[in-house]
């Protein structure tokens, strides 16, 4: 089924929901489009029932744009604007970039939600019309990332470059794992590499949670980190000292 299902499209796309009064993806209360499709397998995925486009549903920009509409006076008194997440966004570039342009249109602030996962030329167009990324970097460590991911990080450094040249705002998304992504050699590198870019507006390290295993069961699939633990108080202490030693605000 998934060969017939366009994800190209410039009109259309496919979303798993959408949320009107969201407040920590972005600034101010954001409505927020959740995707359907994504190239990445992370292990600790809070929406696996986003995976493929048939997990979502069909609907227009125009669509969208309306329902957006209703909302605006909210977004507005609140300096928020509209959030783009998934999934993974950029899986349907041309309906993404769409939404974003319409939003501009509005005078509605705009944010991408991404793994940064694709080729520059893709996620480009897109980001033209995008006011703030929210670039999701799993871990530094290229064997841990694929190890989480299923995927390589390079696409996702190479977008972090690109975003540094552009003068693009982006927050840092970091989620600490117990035995996965807190060594502290791994936040070190990371750090590293964020200190050289010059659009950082901050670092969230984002503690590991299970809030999603139960749909990982309800779907059939096996959930590898049921015995992790949640990060201690102390790790995550540990994780933002070492970004902040980077100058670089952590929270």
């Amino acid at each position: 089924m998934t060969h017939t299902l366009d994800r190209f499209s410039t009109t259309t796309g496919y979303i798993h929901s959408v949320e009107t009064c969201g407040t920590v993806d972005g600034p101010g209360i954001r409505f927020i489009v959740f995707t359907a499709g994504c190239p990445l397998r992370c292990l600790y995925c809070a929406n696996p029932d986003c995976r493929h486009l048939e997990d979502g549903k069909l609907v227009s920009v125009d669509e969208l744009i309306d329902e957006i509409q209703k909302y605006t006076a909210y977004m507005q008194a609140s300096g928020g604007g509209v959030t783009v997440c998934g999934g993974e966004p950029l899986f349907q570039p041309q309906f993404v970039r769409e939404i974003f342009r319409r939003c501009k249109d509005l005078n509605l602030h705009t944010a991408l939600d991404t793994s940064g996962f694709c080729d520059l030329s893709i996620a480009q167009p897109v980001i033209e019309f995008a006011d703030l990324v929210l670039l999701d970097i799993k871990s530094f460590d290229p064997t841990t990332y694929h190890n989480v991911t299923g995927v390589s990080v390079e696409p996702t450094l190479a977008l972090a470059r690109y975003l540094s040249q552009i003068g693009k705002p982006v927050w840092i998304r970091f989620v600490l794992v117990p035995g996965l992504t807190d060594d502290p050699q791994n936040i070190t590198r990371l750090a590293e590499f964020l200190a050289t870019l010059t659009n950082i507006e901050k670092v969230d390290v984002l503690p590991f949670h299970k809030l999603g295993e139960y749909k990982w069961e309800t779907l059939g699939y096996e959930y590898l980190l049921k015995d992790t633990p949640a990060p201690t108080p102390e790790q995550v202490n540990t994780a933002l000292e070492i970004f902040r030693s980077h100058n670089l605000k952590a929270v």
